[in-house]
């Protein structure tokens, strides 16, 4: 299977661009419009592979307009952009890159937690400013140890977090679809009964329809006017509108997002509050860990086109 024919879907990392054109002779999927759809009609037929990443993914219609498509390789552990539904009727093998990216997200989790809680950001706003000088001290924050936190989501990056979380003598709490064997933290039965014990929410559910808004105006509700939210998961899991009518109108604490509903877009109304910290997804965003990502997006094609499977094969 070493001659495959490759299509590069949405922009890539350059390392990773270069490879599978130098290697492959990659080819890449022009931007939407009619140019996209000519090319479709001429070339959909021809391509083994699709090389793309989790913010593009290949969608429903992509798929059904690459009827000879084999394997789906992801640059990302999140999938949720692509039909793994489809993929699965069809015999389409799907990869992710889990694990190489768990201790740099759980670190800009840790990173939303300390600066929601203790305000640095909305701190060195002050200080640029000049208000210390002219407004005295800044007021206070809120002590990030010891505090209950609730983790939706107890997968590999979930775990990681907690782990963290022991180190600032916190009692930790979780959902998932299932209790997880071997972890001593306390199971909750739903989004709800976990917000309703815990003073901070971290979201680190998978994407997806059966994530979509998983954390609703009731999950919200219940974590309560003293609480914070943290998202590094993907916007789709919060219901964003309910999120930020809690927050203009006193209902939750504070909220620390990496993600957001239809990126890049940020709602407006969340601009101006002093008690959010905005990061435009950059989770995974260190030289190190899109080093070992590259790598392994890089393993999964090269593995496919000498044997016809994956590395990291995504189960249906």
């Amino acid at each position: 299977m070493k001659n495959i024919a490759v299509l590069q879907v949405g922009p890539l990392m350059p390392a990773v661009q270069d490879a599978i054109t130098s290697e492959y002779g990659a080819v890449r999927l022009p931007d939407p419009g009619p140019g996209r759809e000519e090319f479709l009609q001429q070339h959909g037929g021809t391509f083994d592979v699709a090389v793309t990443s989790g913010k593009v993914g290949v969608g429903t219609e992509l798929m059904r307009a690459l009827p000879n498509l084999r394997a789906v390789v992801n640059f990302g552990v999140g999938y949720d952009t692509t039909d793994v539904a489809q993929a699965a009727e069809r015999g389409i093998a799907v990869s992710n890159t889990p694990d190489v990216l768990n201790d740099c997200v759980a670190d800009t989790a840790m990173a939303l937690y300390l600066d929601v809680l203790r305000q640095t950001s909305a701190a060195d706003r002050f200080v640029r400013r000049g208000d210390w000088l002219g407004k005295g001290n800044f007021p206070l924050a809120t002590k990030a140890s010891g505090k209950r936190v609730g983790i939706l989501g107890l997968g590999r990056i979930g775990r990681v977090i907690a782990r963290r979380l022991e180190g600032f003598d916190c009692a930790i709490s979780y959902h998932s679809r299932n209790p997880v064997d071997g972890v001593a933290y306390e199971y909750k039965a739903s989004p709800r009964d976990l917000a309703e014990g815990c003073d901070v929410l971290i979201v680190a559910a998978a994407g997806g329809p059966d994530s979509a808004r998983l954390v609703d105006a009731g999950v919200i509700e219940a974590l309560g006017p003293n609480g914070y939210l943290i998202n590094i998961a993907r916007g789709s899991v919060v219901d964003e509108d309910a999120l930020v009518a809690a927050l203009l109108g006193g209902r939750l604490a504070g909220a620390g997002l990496d993600v957001f509903a239809d990126e890049p877009k940020v709602p407006e109304d969340l601009l101006a509050l002093d008690n959010v910290v905005l990061l435009p997804h950059l989770g995974s965003g260190t030289h190190e860990t899109r080093a070992a990502m590259a790598e392994l997006t890089l393993a999964n094609l090269r593995r496919f086109a000498a044997e016809g499977t994956l590395v990291t094969a995504v189960q249906p």
